[in-house]
């Protein structure tokens, strides 16, 4: 299974159309007692696991995974009238926490697959506190807990309504101590586990788990108490209890909830402050090549595409550093050229670096040079006259430009990305009154000479996958902003000339 979301197969889903994909097209694998003869597993190498789960009877059910956000299915099994089925493998399942799905899709509850993976579960669905599992130590302890959850569970959950429907602030104390408790006496069970099962599974996934405690706020030298001292300690101390060389954390609910909120809390949304932190996990994880290419798909996945501005920077660095290095062989085809390709269409065009050079020719042949255009800043817009979004947001940059910009001296390098429309091009430009603007295109022609002697063309080195595609350039012509909306530029103009003029006031 790959760790790229964007790529995953054969994921588990509570959607309708997921359910009636597995519903109407079960796998038939050899462990079934319905077409084929059960497979008996070598004890060292594969893994059996016996169940009884009522109220369940003739009907397929099955064993899923987690993989990052995703819930996987790896394997099936066909029920019998006395709700017994055997799921058998001749190789071991990969460590990390299963779970049981019902017919109609349902997750039942949960079991984990360690080493050892023969062992028999009995439940019944509806009455969890009563499960379960033999020959499987850690998986024993798990029943335990599991048993415990659903005693404890209902309690906690009906808190927070009851919060909200107190009477009283006297009501709400009674119930947020009750609260408290509740989890403290949760927090200690799992501390028992830890302390007594040190070396077991559920031990290392409840040291994972663990939220970093600061018991007293540090004084600062005023005497007033150090609001940031919360925040740095759980930076600090976020990964304590968790081994980059895991490979079983990659298959639990937990691991990747983590990982966004410590990158959502805890790092600078500056790029080279990403960097380092993915680095460092990387370099962790390089001994198991499970949990290292999980979060090295991870990564590549939230930034060859980032939400925010700048931040394509970590892909190119994992594409320098990783991709580019051999690190492709559990790649498919499809997956190593989609980020080859991504990553030679984002080299030119970071943040603070120069603009690439454009010699096109506008409407009368005649050329049209980027680093000829001389103003403070330069916007250069990537449009096509038959989009649909285009012929709403090229106006709109115009309006803000006759209204504001121009007086600002900002110049509007324009290119018509669409070399079938020279006609259309020209009567867009005529009827929107597009006046001040370099507007520019490339040729058919022009595109395949260039394609012929292996140079890129405007669409690689700008990233050109969408229209409209803008960038904001400053008086060197550095890209200073790209992809944003016109409102951000125009904010980011402002700005911008307002700390050149402080600058130039305090000198």
């Amino acid at each position: 299974m790959r760790a790229f979301n964007i790529f995953l197969a054969f994921c588990f889903s509570a959607s309708v159309a997921a359910a009636q994909t597995i519903k109407a097209n079960p796998p038939v694998k050899t462990n079934t007692t319905v077409n084929k003869p059960v497979v008996k597993s070598s004890f060292e190498n594969g893994y059996t696991v016996k169940a009884v789960i009522a109220p369940f009877k003739n009907c397929w059910m099955y064993l899923g995974t987690y993989y990052g956000k995703n819930k996987i299915l790896v394997d099936s099994a066909w029920f019998n009238n006395n709700s017994e089925a055997t799921f058998t493998g001749d190789k071991k399942l990969q460590g990390g926490i299963y779970f049981f799905v019902s017919p109609s899709h349902t997750l039942l509850f949960e079991i984990l697959m360690d080493e050892k993976q023969q062992f028999t579960v009995k439940a019944d669905s509806a009455h969890l506190e009563k499960l379960t599992i033999t020959g499987s130590a850690d998986n024993e302890i798990f029943a335990a807990y599991t048993r415990y959850l659903s005693e404890i569970s209902p309690k906690l959950n009906a808190l927070p309504q009851q919060l909200k429907t107190a009477k009283t602030a006297a009501d709400s104390a009674v119930i947020a101590e009750q609260q408290k408790q509740l989890n403290k006496e949760l927090t200690a069970y799992r501390q028992n586990i830890i302390d007594t099962h040190p070396e077991s599974m559920v031990a290392n996934f409840f040291e994972a788990v663990k939220v970093p405690e600061l018991k007293t706020m540090p004084v600062k030298a005023d005497g007033t108490t150090d609001s940031t001292a919360g925040w740095r300690f759980m930076k600090e101390h976020f990964w304590d209890n968790v081994n980059f060389y895991d490979n079983n954390l990659v298959r639990t609910p937990f691991f990747d909830p983590k990982l966004d909120d410590y990158y959502k809390y805890y790092v600078s949304a500056d790029p080279d402050s990403i960097i380092k932190e993915v680095n460092y996990m990387l370099l962790s994880s390089r001994t198991d090549k499970d949990i290292h290419h999980y979060l090295l798909g991870k990564f590549t996945d939230k930034y060859i595409n980032p939400e925010i501005m700048g931040q394509d920077k970590v892909f190119l660095f994992l594409f320098d550093n990783y991709f580019s290095k051999g690190d492709t062989l559990w790649l498919n085809e499809k997956q190593r050229k989609y980020i080859f390709d991504r990553a030679y269409s984002l080299m030119a065009n970071q943040l603070n670096l120069p603009a690439p050079q454009l010699d096109l020719k506008d409407s009368l042949g005649k050329t049209v040079s980027l680093y000829q255009v001389k103003a403070p800043f330069t916007f250069v817009v990537f449009w096509d006259p038959t989009c649909g979004h285009c012929k709403l947001e090229v106006p709109k940059l115009d309006s803000i430009y006759e209204a504001k910009w121009k007086a600002l001296g900002v110049a509007i390098f324009s290119v018509n990305t669409n070399e079938n429309t020279f006609e259309d091009w020209k009567t867009f430009i005529r009827e929107n009154h597009l006046n001040g603007w370099y507007h520019c295109w490339q040729t058919k022609d022009e595109r395949l000479a260039d394609d012929k002697a292996g140079r890129a063309n405007f669409r690689q080195l700008y990233d050109i996958f969408q229209t409209p595609t803008m960038y904001l350039l400053d008086a060197d012509k550095r890209i200073i902003a790209k992809k944003l909306s016109i409102e951000q530029y125009d904010a980011l103009i402002e700005a911008k000339l307002k700390t050149k003029t402080k600058e130039s006031s305090t000198q």
